[in-house]
C-alpha cells in the first residue's frame, strides 16, 4: 500500500524531472541561438565591407528600445515569481510581462517594415542571417507572450516559475543578440 511518503517521493521526483527538462530546454535554445549569433559574426568578420552597408540600414534605437522594454518585462515575471511565492496574486505581472512582451513585437514588426522600405534584404547573407536570428527570436517573444497570459489564467507557483525562466531565456539572448548585431 502507498504511503503519504511515497506519493511526497514521487512529487519530488516528478518536480525534479520538470526542472531538468526545463533546463534541457533553456540550454538547447541557448546553443541554438549561440551557433546563429557566431555564424553572424563570422559573416560580418569576412566581410567587413558589407557587414557596414548592411549595419547603416539597422535601426540601433528601436533596437535600444526593445531591450529596455524587454528588460522591464522580464522585471515583471521575476515579480511574479517573487510575489507567488509570498502566496501573493501575480496575474497583474505576468500579464504585464506578456503585454510588454508584444510591444516588442510590434516595435520589431515597425523595424523591419522600415528595413524592408530600405532595401536590406538585398543585401545577402547577412541580411538573411539577421532575419533568421532576429525572426526566431520574435516567433520565441510571442510564444512566451502566449504562455505568461495561460499561466495568467490559472497561476500556479511552478508553472510561473518555468514561464519566467523561460521569459529570462529569451530575454538573454536579445541581450547577447543587440550588441553582437546592432553595435559592433
Amino acid at each position: 500500500m502507498a504511503t503519504t511518503d511515497d506519493f511526497s517521493m514521487a512529487t519530488a521526483q516528478g518536480k525534479e524531472a520538470d526542472s531538468l527538462l526545463l533546463w534541457i530546454l533553456v540550454w538547447s535554445e541557448l546553443a541554438v541561438f549561440g551557433a546563429l549569433l557566431v555564424a553572424f559574426m563570422v559573416l560580418t568578420m569576412m566581410d567587413m565591407e558589407g557587414a557596414a552597408l548592411f549595419r547603416a540600414h539597422l535601426h540601433p534605437g528601436l533596437a535600444a528600445a526593445n531591450t529596455i522594454i524587454l528588460v522591464l518585462s522580464g522585471w515583471q515575471a521575476a515579480l511574479a515569481v517573487r510575489l507567488g511565492a509570498e502566496g501573493r496574486p501575480v496575474r497583474r505581472p505576468l500579464v504585464l510581462a506578456a503585454l510588454l512582451g508584444l510591444v516588442f513585437v510590434a516595435v520589431k514588426i515597425f523595424e523591419y517594415t522600415l528595413e524592408a522600405r530600405a532595401g536590406i534584404g538585398g543585401l545577402g547573407a547577412l541580411a538573411e542571417l539577421y532575419f533568421l536570428v532576429t525572426g526566431f527570436h520574435l516567433l520565441h517573444v510571442v510564444f512566451g507572450a502566449a504562455i505568461l497570459l495561460l499561466v495568467a489564467r490559472r497561476p500556479s507557483q511552478a508553472n510561473v516559475v518555468m514561464i519566467a525562466t523561460l521569459w529570462h531565456a529569451i530575454d538573454l539572448v536579445w541581450l547577447v543578440m543587440f550588441p553582437i548585431v546592432y553595435l559592433t
